[in-house]
């Protein structure tokens, strides 16, 4: 099967950075979420980044009205029937994820390919809820999507060696990395990454140190390009409680138990970059 054409499922910052980087290599893509404004905003925000690199003499005119002609936008789920590949990227929550995936697996033909961006949430569970469970895989981009080589490829239990295979190629064709992952909790990227951010911020919790020197010292000592609160504001605060909460309740471990500070912050809406305010103040809403 060569894909051309690809729905990506959520036009937040993922789903957003995920069509753009397909529309850059190529491909037809339809950008689909519930709300009519997000959808909006996503188009928008892709071609923003379009028009930078116009300024910025990286590309012509002619190419981004290309890429963009490229681009369809929807509110309507069925829109994806006529997709090679569906690539999900719904908030980081089970219900939606499984809902999403029973209304994809009744609309689009049985050979099309139903592939989630989930960080932490069990490919084997989301595919069970479909009649194509051998067509159901894990491709995890990284933020931010254009820049960050890396796609976690993840099987779940009944995942063919076909379709990893063709998710395996479609990542190589859009400039990516893709890295073979067995399906448990948090994958191998967010077990290894969110336990550290958790406990940069059980750092502030318990008055160690204030963020700025937290993240100076994961910078300037472990040459690390982003402190770990940085990058928390960056990922959304929402997000980094939802994948600790996935790996606390995967593993039954209390290493992985998310700090009270993180759900607080998530309860006052401070989410990093995207509301304004994480760990850091930032000057405009995203």
């Amino acid at each position: 099967m060569t894909v051309r054409a690809v729905t990506v499922i959520g036009a937040g910052q993922m789903g957003r950075g995920i069509a753009q980087t397909l529309l850059q290599y190529g491909f037809a893509v339809t950008l689909y979420d519930i709300h009519e404004a997000a959808v909006a905003r996503g188009v928008a925000t892709i071609a923003e980044a379009f028009r930078r690199q116009v300024g910025k003499g990286r590309i012509a005119e002619e190419q981004k009205e290309e890429w963009l002609a490229r681009l369809a936008a929807t509110t309507e789920l069925t829109a994806a029937e006529d997709s090679e590949i569906v690539i999900e990227a719904a908030p980081e929550q089970l219900e939606t994820k499984l809902a999403l995936f029973q209304a994809l697996d009744r609309i689009c033909p049985s050979q099309t390919i139903l592939a989630s961006n989930t960080s932490s949430i069990s490919i084997t569970a989301i595919a069970a809820v479909t009649d194509r469970a051998d067509r159901v895989i894990g491709m995890h981009f990284m933020n931010p999507v254009p820049v960050m080589p890396l796609v976690e490829v993840i099987r779940g239990l009944r995942t063919s060696d076909d379709t990893f295979a063709k998710v395996a190629d479609l990542a190589v064709q859009l400039g990516k990395a893709p890295v073979e992952v067995r399906d448990y909790p948090g994958f191998v990227s967010n077990r290894l990454l969110m336990p550290m951010i958790n406990e940069a911020i059980y750092a502030v919790y318990e008055g160690v140190a204030e963020p700025e020197a937290i993240d100076q010292v994961m910078k300037l000592g472990m040459n690390h390009p982003m402190g770990p609160l940085a990058l928390a504001d960056l990922i959304g605060l929402d997000t980094c409680l939802a994948i600790m909460e996935t790996l606390h309740e995967g593993f039954g471990d209390s290493k992985y138990r998310p700090c009270p500070l993180l759900r607080q912050y998530v309860q006052a809406g401070w989410l990093g970059r995207k509301s304004g305010k994480g760990f850091f103040q930032y000057e405009e809403r995203r």
